[in-house]
């Protein structure tokens, strides 16, 4: 890492090489008392400090162990991330369509080339994602993820790439970009096909000479990183719609996957289903739930259009609201969700309401949906309307999933 800035602690002259975000490890040298080492050293934030003049080799030395450190953290990190999220199997399910899958995943995961995931809204791409991190080289690096759904191009140029102090207004101090924060490991980028056009070709350098600058820098930063990619759009008519690059398709269609909708496995739904329950029951420290024969015959003839996705959603709504821990078809309340989203708040000049079996996740989401349709997807107008800021809006279409693109 490129040492920023210096500060300076009173008449010690403390010097310390600041970190930005992401990266807390600060080197301090001191010309002063002994007894105030330590403290011109925690007043900087420094890992390490060194008493002046600096030797070269010990230099060295010190910013080796401070590398080693942070590279030991973060793998620490990994680790306890990779303990901790409770994924589904992304092969649960008999059908050929799964087998065929779990076959070129595991081919796919041997590789360091970049990975195309294509599937329907909710059909479990990015626990696909997730286990092909896993199962790679990069397993015990960071796994990163960005859902693109939506975001500007601003916002997605700082995420990804970061930016200096001061490259726009706003940017009271530097970033690092989720590149720098994945370096060794692991990008994951849902819903690639809404990344903005200029931005495109910025990720293609990435991709072809692991480089990219951040926001506001004239050099170029060096990142070594596997990309896994997934879209539900078709990006191959993008491309003769001139709606996403040529060149960059090409490059991140090394290695495609295609994961079946919910109502192509059926088979699979009992089995995730009971996968979910028990997963819903460690979360909320309470007697895992279970589905009557009944309540199963109910989901397999359901068609599940939101996938895995609304699986887990009717499971969770009728874990949280039925007092028995064997759900019957009643539970699922699969009436209701079968009705088409129409995203109303209240009684107005349409006529509808929303329906006083959904949960207030469920009103707020259809709420802002219903405005950002209304304003033609423009997240700006929407936020004002809301009455909130323009990048908590974009957290919650980032959280609920809404397509702006096709509103």
């Amino acid at each position: 890492r490129d040492p920023v800035r210096h500060q300076h602690a009173g008449d010690g002259r403390a010097d310390a090489t600041s970190q930005d975000q992401g990266a807390p490890a600060r080197l301090a040298s001191y010309d002063g008392d002994r007894l105030w080492r330590r403290r011109v050293a925690d007043e900087c934030g420094a890992a390490q400090f060194i008493t002046k003049p600096v030797e070269l080799p010990a230099l060295l030395v010190v910013l080796q162990r401070v590398l080693e450190n942070q590279r030991s953290h973060r793998k620490e990190m990994a680790g306890k991330s990779r303990q901790s999220r409770r994924e589904i199997n992304p092969f649960i399910g008999s059908s050929q369509l799964i087998h065929q899958l779990e076959e070129e995943a595991k081919k796919v995961a041997a590789t360091e080339s970049p990975v195309l995931i294509q599937g329907e809204t909710g059909a479990g791409k990015s626990v696909l994602a997730a286990w092909l991190h896993q199962s790679s080289t990069r397993a015990d690096e960071a796994f990163v993820d960005l859902n693109c759904a939506g975001l500007s191009r601003e916002f997605l140029e700082t995420e990804l790439f970061g930016h200096e102090k001061g490259a726009f207004t706003g940017a009271i101090a530097a970033k690092s970009g989720l590149l720098e924060v994945a370096h060794k490991g692991t990008v994951f980028l849902d819903e690639i096909g809404d990344v903005d056009m200029q931005v495109q070709p910025k990720l293609l350098k990435v991709l072809e000479e692991k480089r990219f600058r951040r926001l506001g820098e004239v050099r170029d930063r060096v990142v070594d990183i596997r990309l896994i990619a997934a879209t539900h759009q078709n990006l191959r008519n993008m491309v003769a719609e001139k709606r996403f690059r040529e060149d960059l398709f090409f490059r991140i269609n090394t290695l495609p996957l295609r994961v079946p909708g919910l109502r192509d496995r059926p088979e699979a739904i009992p089995l995730l289903a009971e996968h979910m329950l028990e997963a819903l029951a460690l979360d909320r420290g309470r007697d895992e739930s279970h589905l009557s024969p009944e309540a199963v015959d109910a989901i397999r003839r359901y068609p599940w259009p939101g996938n895995i996705r609304e699986l887990r959603n009717v499971l969770e709504r009728a874990v949280l609201l039925s007092e028995k821990n064997l759900l019957q078809p009643q539970d699922l309340k699969l009436e209701a969700a079968a009705l088409p989203l129409q995203p109303t708040f209240s009684p107005g000049d349409n006529g509808e309401v929303y329906s006083s079996n959904l949960t207030l996740e469920e009103v707020e989401r259809r709420h802002i949906e219903l405005v950002l349709r209304e304003e033609k997807g423009k997240v700006e107008a929407a936020a004002k309307r809301l009455g909130i800021p323009r990048s908590s809006l974009y957290n919650m279409v980032k959280r609920y999933q809404i397509p702006l693109s096709r509103l």
